[in-house]
């Protein structure tokens, strides 16, 4: 009885002092019951990397959904429940997950195995925008390059928990890099229809910078490289002149971030909103969209969500 009543206290709480005592009283990487290894992923992205490469083998659970916003992400409770029955986690990394970091660590010192899919990244291919100086932009999948590097991880820290499965991860992640690969010269090629002096991508945060690079936008954001970072006045009036001034043809809204501050700068500067753009977290899975060329694609899907983010700016700024 005592302990049951200490147990609702700390669910209560939520704090993540509570958090690591409920991991405590729970126990880490407990299993499930149909003898599968248990995965859990924090991000859509990442999420939806991991369960390409586990296929059927392994049960994949997911901490954020769609329309979450990682940067902002507050652990809860029930977030250390599904943590307590991880066998190992898989997560981005580069302070992504800014409020996890810590139970990560937590976790990780109690025996279940972490894993960043960007740990292997080299830092030559980072960015680290001026305004967020002393870290790297961690939004690395708006990059198909990177990316598709990252599949290594996720494929070599299955194999590693689950040596039986090992040839099924390397044939899955093969297939799933020649997908990301395919992306890049898809989206090259629909950029390339776009005038050079219309590739000004304009939105909420800094979240598109490799996209930016990979596929040659010159990418402004209103907020810094988090959410967490507000707006200020004297922002909102410089990008007022500058898509006033560079005769930007549209602007857009973010799915996982308040479109006000858009909204606002697109009333002023008399632009027109070009449509919503899925940065932090991806669409619903099974949602299938239709792109101008009639193809059809699940925004739940990474492939998808580029598909989606591509179409929508090319028709934007056409």
């Amino acid at each position: 009885m005592l302990l049951f009543f200490v147990r609702r206290r700390l669910m209560e709480l939520l704090g993540l002092g509570s958090i690591f005592t409920i991991l405590f009283f729970a126990g880490c990487g407990a299993g499930d019951s149909d003898g599968k290894l248990v995965v859990v992923s924090t991000t859509t992205h990442v999420t939806d990397m991991v369960k390409f490469v586990a296929g059927d083998r392994l049960e994949v659970i997911a901490l954020m959904g769609p329309g979450v916003d990682p940067h902002l992400y507050k652990p809860s409770a029930g977030d250390a429940a599904i943590l307590a029955k991880a066998d190992l986690i898989l997560y981005n990394g580069l302070m992504l997950e800014g409020r996890m970091a810590d139970i990560f660590a937590k976790v990780s010192r109690r025996g279940t195995k972490t894993y960043a899919v960007t740990e292997t990244v080299s830092e030559e291919l980072l960015l680290e925008p001026k305004e967020f100086e002393g870290h790297w932009d961690p939004h690395v999948w708006f990059d198909p390059e990177i990316w598709s590097k990252c599949i290594e991880v996720v494929r070599d820290a299955l194999s590693e928990n689950d040596p039986a499965g090992k040839a099924g991860y390397a044939e899955r992640a093969e297939a799933l890099k020649t997908q990301y690969l395919a992306v890049t010269h898809w989206a090259q090629s629909r950029i390339s229809e776009l005038p050079e002096e219309s590739r000004y991508l304009v939105t909420s945060h800094d979240a598109f910078n490799y996209f930016g690079r990979a596929f040659g936008l010159e990418v402004l954001a209103v907020q810094g490289i988090s959410t967490a970072t507000e707006a200020g006045l004297a922002d909102r009036v410089a990008m007022v002149d500058f898509v006033k001034k560079h005769g930007v043809k549209a602007i857009f809204v973010e799915s996982s971030v308040n479109p006000a501050i858009i909204e606002g700068i697109a009333k002023e500067a008399g632009v027109m909103i070009g449509g919503e753009l899925f940065s932090d977290a991806m669409g619903q899975p099974g949602r299938l969209e239709k792109g101008p060329d009639g193809e059809q694609y699940d925004i739940g899907t990474w492939v998808g969500m580029m598909k989606h983010n591509v179409n929508v700016i090319v028709e934007g700024l056409k």
